[in-house]
């Protein structure tokens, strides 16, 4: 009885949280954690003491997540009506992707990129059609018009990319807007580049725009994202969205944190102070090619050697990184920018481990 495309469906791959390395013997208070680009500075202390002093657990949270989405238009200068919270922003890609597709309809991504568009996609039936990226992993929009057919619904771009970290100017997403489809920017990594498309939301009727908490905000553990939505578009996706979606807890902790910017905004530009010295260190490594992020992560081809070798050696000296083994990025790895003792410490293990697999 189970749906046919449940039975050929591939799983995403999620990272490891520490209890369960710690069940594989991996010490997780010893951890250097740079596999998930999560904030290594952690949410705001006002976020913490707010959740510590809320009254009202045992009460539903606020359906309509009205002061939210207030705060949100405050924020991102996109009117409340085009505003919808979601369990991060991958509930928001499964919104979207649940409200436009049929059995055999198609979604356009820009390939390497964020596996989580092609699950869903999967999930819902659709059929995800991936357009390989340049060699500077920018849109060869000239692939464009031959993918287009008449069951192409959404083209996904997610700006700046996981895991190249590049941005897509306005000018490309422009001429995907041209083609008539829904196009879905994720800018889960915005606060990190400071370039968005989310002032063009309410001008045109197939632009939609998805953030998320759990970066800049060090909130991934409590899943709170968002979209902006054409109002028409906002509307469906209220209407079929799960009415507590988002819990007491997540609202909590997205309204502190956007009630704290100057706090969250000087560990983001701590991040990405950091980001520039992770990357000296990195193109100082012979055995590395570092590509440029503006995210607060950097992609690296291991030029010789294997990326599951250096990955392997990290994880023995407790160091976590992301790696690669698939066709379009054999053998990369992807470091998630820390302290700068982080950097310090995961550079000397790179090169130790690079020694003894060599």
């Amino acid at each position: 009885m189970v749906r046919p495309q449940f039975l050929r469906l591939q799983g995403y791959q999620p990272i490891l949280p520490p209890e369960a390395l710690e069940e594989q013997g991996i010490a997780g208070s010893d951890l250097i954690k740079l596999d998930g680009n999560e904030n290594p500075y952690g949410c705001s202390p006002r976020v913490a003491r707010a959740l510590a002093e809320y009254p009202s657990y045992h009460i539903y949270p606020d359906p309509y997540q009205t002061r939210l989405r207030r705060a949100l238009g405050d924020y991102t200068h996109v009117p409340y009506e085009n505003i919808i919270a979601g369990s991060g922003s991958d509930e928001l890609i499964e919104l979207t992707f649940r409200l436009f597709l049929e059995n055999g309809d198609k979604v356009i991504s820009w390939v390497p990129t964020f596996g989580m568009y092609r699950f869903t996609a999967e999930l819902f039936g659709g059929v995800e059609v991936p357009l390989l990226r340049d060699a500077s992993y920018e849109l060869d929009l000239g692939r464009l018009e031959q993918a287009l057919d008449k069951r192409t619904k959404i083209i996904v771009v997610a700006s700046p990319n996981n895991p190249t970290g590049n941005t897509t100017p306005m000018r490309a997403i422009e001429r995907l807007l041209d083609t008539g489809r829904i196009v879905v920017v994720d800018e889960a990594y915005y606060e990190f580049s400071g370039i968005t498309a989310a002032s063009h939301v309410p001008e045109v009727d197939n632009l939609i725009v998805l953030r998320s908490f759990s970066k800049w905000a060090g909130l991934a553990g409590l899943r709170v994202g968002y979209g902006l939505f054409p109002s028409s578009v906002a509307r469906y996706i209220d209407a079929t969205k799960q009415p507590y979606n988002v819990n007491s807890a997540g609202l909590v902790a997205a309204l502190e944190s956007l009630a704290d910017l100057d706090y969250l905004n000087g560990r983001v530009q701590a991040i990405l102070e950091e980001r520039e010295a992770l990357m000296k260190g990195l193109k100082g490594l012979p055995f590395l090619k570092p590509f440029p992020s503006e995210a607060n992560f950097i992609l690296c081809q291991v030029v010789k050697g294997k990326a599951s070798d250096l990955h392997k050696g990290l994880q023995k000296r407790g160091i976590l990184i992301r790696y690669f083994d698939t066709p379009l990025l054999k053998d990369f790895i992807r470091i998630s920018v820390g302290k700068p003792e982080h950097t310090t410490a995961i550079l000397k293990a790179l090169q130790e481990t690079n020694n003894e697999t060599v």
